[in-house]
């Protein structure tokens, strides 16, 4: 038996329980300490029985409640190291950081990969895609830091004096982390941390993990397969295109988490600044219900009992919008049509997944 418990999906917190029968994995922390506890207990999900966090990467929206939580239930917390080092400069900055600053950071970091992936592999794809990662996000850092503090917006990256944060993102409201933090000498203390590789198969407990890279303007962001008891799920948000490592990684899929950000008008016809939208339209942003419905008709398998379409912008984006766009791409296909697509919210968890 394998199931997944969305707690929360979106531009302001995000967080998904995968469990086996033995074994149970919070991916993210993206909300506060208390709101998480609440979430769990709502959806059934005991906080005590958990056994490790997992962080896809280091946006505040995925580990807004990481400290207090881990510090609280006592459990190892799993990164890939340059997202491990990602957080805790984030949490110790010398001094004020502008989002082009931290781009410039990020640039960086997948420069340093792909000089060390080419090395390793010269043949990789994967080089190449973290190059041209690099390229994309120095550009969207260029226009960031052009962009003036009176045109950006309270949700733009521009004007974040320290995290780096989706730029659809509101302030969240975690008093638990201030507090923790002002109380504790050092903020980025975790009772345990383990680091995993992308691309390398590892274990929690009885469960399977196998980390992908995905495309997106963090240091090391990655998705996840999740095996247990014969049973696969998989999750792939924040993610601006479908590279052939995800296609890959997303093949004999029993439930599959699968962003479906934004509608392209909506977004172009949206109050964000240009900057902000160039950033989630690139190739290091976000998929949109387009990207996501091009992937569900042309390279997708089949094989998922579920679909559950999540990272829904509220800004620029209409559930039955996703819904009807990921629908009719199943529906061109007519082997598909037993597939059940969901949509996880951002207020309230969805109901659990069970296999």
């Amino acid at each position: 038996m394998m199931r997944m418990t969305v707690l929360a999906s979106g531009s302001k917190g995000n967080s998904t329980v995968i469990s086996s029968s033995r074994t149970r994995v919070l991916v993210d922390a993206g909300l506060s300490c208390r709101e998480l506890l609440k979430r769990m207990s709502y959806a059934g999900e005991d906080p005590a029985q958990l056994n490790a966090i997992l962080i896809t990467h280091e946006h505040q929206d995925h580990i807004a409640g990481l400290s207090v939580l881990a510090r609280r239930l006592n459990i190892p917390v799993f990164f890939t190291e340059p997202t491990h080092r990602a957080w805790v400069r984030m949490l110790t900055p010398r001094t004020t950081m502008t989002y082009a600053k931290w781009l410039d950071h990020v640039r960086r970091e997948k420069e340093a990969r792909a000089a060390a992936v080419a090395a390793s592999a010269p043949n990789s794809d994967l080089a190449g895609q973290l190059a041209e990662e690099s390229r994309i996000i120095a550009g969207i850092a260029a226009e960031a830091a052009a962009l003036s503090h009176s045109d950006a917006r309270s949700d733009d990256p521009n004007t974040s004096p320290e995290l780096p944060v989706d730029p659809e993102e509101e302030d969240l409201c975690a008093p638990e982390s201030q507090t923790a933090a002002a109380q504790k000498p050092d903020p980025t203390y975790l009772p345990a941390v383990e680091y995993f590789h992308s691309g390398t198969r590892f274990s929690i407990g009885d469960i399977d993990i196998t980390p992908f890279t995905i495309p997106h303007d963090a240091a090391d962001p990655c998705g996840f397969v999740f095996e247990s008891e014969g049973i696969r799920m998989a999750l792939a948000t924040d993610l601006g295109y479908m590279p052939p490592n995800v296609k890959s990684a997303l093949k004999r899929i029993d439930v599959l988490l699968l962003e479906s950000n934004h509608d392209l008008e909506m977004l172009r016809d949206g109050p964000y600044p240009w900057s902000v939208k160039q950033r989630v339209l690139s190739r290091v942003g976000h998929l949109s219900n387009h990207a996501t419905a091009e992937f569900l008709q042309k390279d997708y398998d089949g094989g998922a009992s579920w679909i559950v379409l999540g990272h829904l912008s509220e800004s620029n984006n209409a559930p039955e919008l996703a819904r009807l766009s990921a629908e009719q791409a199943l529906g061109n296909q007519p082997t598909l049509l037993g597939n059940r697509v969901l949509l996880a919210h951002q207020c309230t968890p969805l109901d659990p997944i069970t296999l």
